[in-house]
């Protein structure tokens, strides 16, 4: 490796026996030296009040964690200039540029619980002022720090050795983000605290793309983007959904000229609302000021954001229901809708509980869901579709349940309750249907399609709900298929009236929108 800097190495120890087995004590101005010999041992030091250090010793890492993994846990505080990965105890020792990187670095995580793979892990200063491993023990290791090295200082990484974790120079301040898996809203001042960890977040735009949410987001500096990108991309910021896939744009400036729900220039203040658009909430730019410490807590950053979006408002945060688990919908065809129908319908978005039409009001119903983040992604994806012709209004109630009528009472079977039903999707922890939902789309995706059933069959199927079918496509195994719709609308009508159709022999016909088109 002989383009590897001189104040760049990386030693990974190779053997968990020869952790266990002996120590080496070092004076606390000494340096720890990794070389694989057995009359050299690492003694992990479990002072807590070793004075400040260059040297970071993590603990508690979970099992598998990557070198790119622990780097990023040092990148927003300055540059990385080693590490030393103890593998078989789950720890490793990170050496930073100055002292005064790592003083910021173990100030900043005393607040706010550092995580990696969702688990937490300690940090303290090392009791050795420097590191000094054999650069040949894992070039792997040694080709990701040279990588991030090279970016940090702006130059070029000299080795692919580490395959997909070398990183190429910064090429724009703009990072290109795409959220799979979005189970909950995810909104721009949610992104803002997530990204302002690592550097000066300029401007925010948010859009919806090929039936994802995306947005592009400007750093001030192409190295913030780069640490950003490296740190976030394939985190999740609730438990198990709402995943960041993040590369960079071809764009390198962006031109905001709104400042409100779906784009912001933090540079621009004085920028307008824009036509139809809510401006800034006050109360999401308090929650989010700088000076609102205290909704970080001891979490990590990407659960800080959601602790904040959810403090303005905004988000119900996963695994509290809150208030809000029960929806208003009005302006229904009070001549076509039905209990069932809104059922099927918003039970794309989560499980149903109940659902009442208004007796003296039969264009508005109460349903509710099992908890407010399934009531909010039900609001923000249905508002403003159109249903039995007419375009539906989605808002949150005030009532925190829907109540049943007393028995004996007729209400015209206005009222029903769903809390056994066998049809909810979402019933199974960790079910793939929470990494399916999508906004309504032309394209359905059919499941659970029994052998014998052909293309002409279903095609004539959905044409008979009123509709036309613009294309289909089966799967490999065609047990499932996409079919498109002329329409959104009629995509709706036939996700309301052929999902858990009967096809025969047990099977029932499996809808939901697809983010795919044909």
């Amino acid at each position: 490796m002989d383009g590897i800097a001189s104040d760049v190495a990386v030693g990974v120890k190779r053997s968990s026996d020869e952790l266990l087995s002996g120590s080496l004590y070092n004076s606390p101005n000494s340096s720890v030296t990794a070389n694989g010999s057995d009359s050299k041992k690492l003694r992990v030091e479990d002072s807590m009040d070793s004075p400040p250090s260059r040297v970071i010793h993590i603990r508690k890492l979970p099992n598998e964690v990557s070198e790119t993994e622990v780097i990023a846990l040092g990148l927003p505080f300055g540059k990385v200039t080693n590490i030393l990965m103890l593998k078989g105890k789950n720890q490793a020792f990170l050496e930073l540029g100055t002292e005064e990187a790592a003083i910021t670095m173990v100030n900043y995580y005393t607040a706010v619980t550092p995580q990696v793979r969702n688990v937490p892990v300690f940090i303290q200063y090392s009791n050795h002022k420097e590191l000094k491993t054999d650069s040949a023990l894992n070039q792997r290791a040694q080709a990701v720090l040279q990588a991030v090295s090279a970016v940090q200082e702006g130059g070029s990484p000299s080795s692919d050795t580490a395959g997909e974790s070398v990183l190429t120079p910064a090429p724009s301040p703009v990072l290109r983000i795409i959220i799979d898996n979005m189970f909950y809203p995810v909104t721009l001042d949610v992104l803002q605290q997530i990204f302002s960890k690592f550097g000066t977040v300029m401007k925010i735009i948010t859009f919806t793309k090929n039936n994802q949410f995306q947005a592009l987001l400007q750093f001030s500096d192409p190295v913030n983007a780069q640490q950003a990108k490296l740190s976030l991309d394939g985190q999740n910021i609730y438990n198990s959904c709402c995943t960041l896939r993040i590369d960079f744009s071809k764009l390198v400036n962006l031109n905001v000229k709104y400042n409100n729900d779906k784009s912001r220039d933090y540079t621009r203040p004085e920028l307008p609302a824009g036509d139809g658009q809510p401006p800034v909430d006050p109360s999401v730019a308090a929650a989010l000021s700088k000076d609102s410490t205290s909704l970080l807590g001891a979490i990590s950053p990407l659960s800080a954001a959601a602790a904040a979006a959810a403090a303005a408002g905004r988000v119900v945060l996963s695994g509290h229901s809150g208030p809000g688990g029960v929806l208003l919908v009005s302006n229904l065809n009070e001549e076509m809708v039905t209990p069932q129908s809104l059922f099927t319908l918003f039970g794309v978005y989560g499980d149903v509980q109940r659902v009442k039409i208004l007796y003296n009001k039969k264009d508005s119903a109460l349903i509710q869901m099992s908890d407010g983040n399934q009531a909010q992604l039900a609001m923000s994806h249905l508002n403003g579709q159109k249903m039995y012709g007419k375009i539906i209004r989605v808002t949150l109630s005030k009532h925190q349940t829907v109540q049943l009528p007393r028995e004996g009472l007729d209400d015209q079977g206005l009222t029903k309750d769903f809390t056994s039903s066998p049809l909810h999707r979402f019933k199974k922890p960790g079910s793939k249907n929470f990494q399916n939902i999508f906004p309504p789309s032309a394209t359905l995706h059919l499941s659970n399609i029994p052998e014998s059933v052909t293309e002409d069959d279903l095609r004539l199927l959905f044409s008979n709900s009123g509709g036309t079918v613009k294309a289909f496509k089966f799967f490999q195994d065609r047990k499932m298929a996409l079919l498109q719709m002329a329409t959104v609308e009629e995509a709706i009508q036939a996700l309301i009236d052929l999902h858990n159709y009967d096809m025969g022999r047990g099977h029932r016909l499996r809808v939901s929108f697809s983010k795919s088109t044909i």
